[in-house]
């Protein structure tokens, strides 16, 4: 996955063949925003163009421009999957949620 990053917000990089551009999109965001280069530098400075156009948007009517993350979330995982997650964090002397968000960091960290 290729993402860029500028002032914090981070962006999904993809490439459009039929526009023959690269596209950006900002993610983590309060709607949407999105931008399109030739090459790395030309995303770079239109990425920081559509942020700041977003930004003021969002001040201008009163929105946070980020999306608020409660930190919790449900997942379904398959039973046996569930036991073996239990087996492994009772082994360690730790719980299923630290387990969990040992094995997400070093994913999300790759």
């Amino acid at each position: 996955m290729n993402i860029m990053t500028v002032d914090g917000y981070h962006a999904k990089i993809e490439y459009d063949e039929e526009l023959d551009l690269f596209r950006g999109e900002i993610l983590g965001l309060n709607g949407g925003a999105d931008f399109y280069g030739k090459n790395p530098q030309e995303l770079r400075i239109e990425f920081q163009k559509s942020l700041q156009v977003f930004l003021e948007v969002c001040k201008e009517k009163g929105i946070e421009p980020r999306r608020h993350f409660s930190g919790q979330f449900n997942v379904r995982i398959p039973p046996a999957l569930h036991e073996q997650l239990a087996i492994s964090a009772q082994a360690e002397g730790k719980s299923i949620n630290m387990l969990t968000q040992e094995a997400l960091r070093i994913r999300v960290t790759q």
